[in-house]
C-alpha cells in the first residue's frame, strides 16, 4: 500500500504537469488571438530577403541561443522536406569568436562585432531575448539597422526597448520566461514551414 507522503508526491507531480501545460496551451491562444498578422509580415519579410539572395542572422542569450541555433538548423538542412539549403547563421556557436569578443571587447559586443562582419544589407538580423532587455542583443539589432540589415525581434515580457529598435517585432503576451521561450521555437517552426514551402514551390532562390 502506498504511503501517502508518495501519494501527495504523486498528485503534486501531476498538478505542476497539468498547471505547466495549460499555462503553455493558454499562453499560444494569446498568440494566436493577437499575433497571425505580426507572424505573417516577418515569414514574408524572410522569405523575399532568402530570394534576394540574402541571408538570415540569428542571436540570443542561453534558450534564445539555443532557438537561433534550432531555427537556422532547420533553414540549412530542412524542416519537413528536401529542398536546397538556405543561409541562415547562429551568431551563437562559434566559441572562439564569442570567447575572444567577450574577453577582449566585453559580452555586450559579442554579436554586435559578429554582425559587423558577416552582415550585409539586404540580410536579416533576427535577435531573441525573452526580456527585450539582453545588451548585446540591443547592441547588435542598432548596429544592423545602421548597416542596411532589416531587423525582427522575438521577446516577450511587453518587449523592453527592443521593439523599439526594429522593423518588425512579435511580442509573446507573458511574463513567464518559459511560456515565452514556447511560444517562440513554436513560431520559430511556424516561420521555417511557411518559408519551407515556398522554396519547395519555388526551388531556385537568386545566389549572392
Amino acid at each position: 500500500m502506498r504511503s501517502l507522503k508518495s501519494s501527495l508526491a504523486e498528485n503534486n507531480f501531476a498538478q505542476v504537469i497539468k498547471t505547466g501545460l495549460a499555462e503553455s496551451i493558454q499562453t499560444k491562444q494569446k498568440v494566436l488571438e493577437s499575433l497571425v498578422p505580426t507572424i505573417e509580415k516577418v515569414s514574408r519579410l524572410l522569405i523575399s530577403t532568402l530570394d534576394g539572395g540574402h541571408k538570415i542572422l540569428l542571436f540570443g542569450n542561453g534558450g534564445s541561443a539555443a532557438d537561433s541555433q534550432h531555427i537556422a538548423a532547420e533553414l540549412v538542412g530542412r524542416f519537413m522536406v528536401k529542398r536546397r539549403a538556405l543561409p541562415a547563421i547562429a551568431l551563437t556557436t562559434d566559441t572562439s569568436n564569442l570567447t575572444a569578443l567577450g574577453n577582449d571587447f566585453g559580452y555586450d559586443t559579442i554579436f554586435e562585432r559578429q554582425v559587423e562582419a558577416l552582415g550585409q544589407p539586404g540580410d536579416v538580423a533576427v535577435g531573441i531575448s525573452t526580456s527585450g532587455n539582453s545588451p548585446n542583443v540591443l547592441a547588435a539589432v542598432r548596429l544592423a539597422r545602421k548597416m542596411g540589415l532589416k531587423t525582427v525581434a522575438l521577446t516577450g515580457r511587453g518587449g523592453g526597448p527592443l521593439p523599439g529598435l526594429v522593423d518588425l517585432s512579435i511580442v509573446i503576451p507573458s511574463d513567464s520566461t518559459q511560456r515565452i521561450q514556447e511560444a517562440h521555437i513554436t513560431i520559430g517552426h511556424i516561420l521555417c514551414e511557411l518559408i519551407e514551402g515556398h522554396f519547395v514551390a519555388s526551388p531556385s532562390p537568386k545566389r549572392g
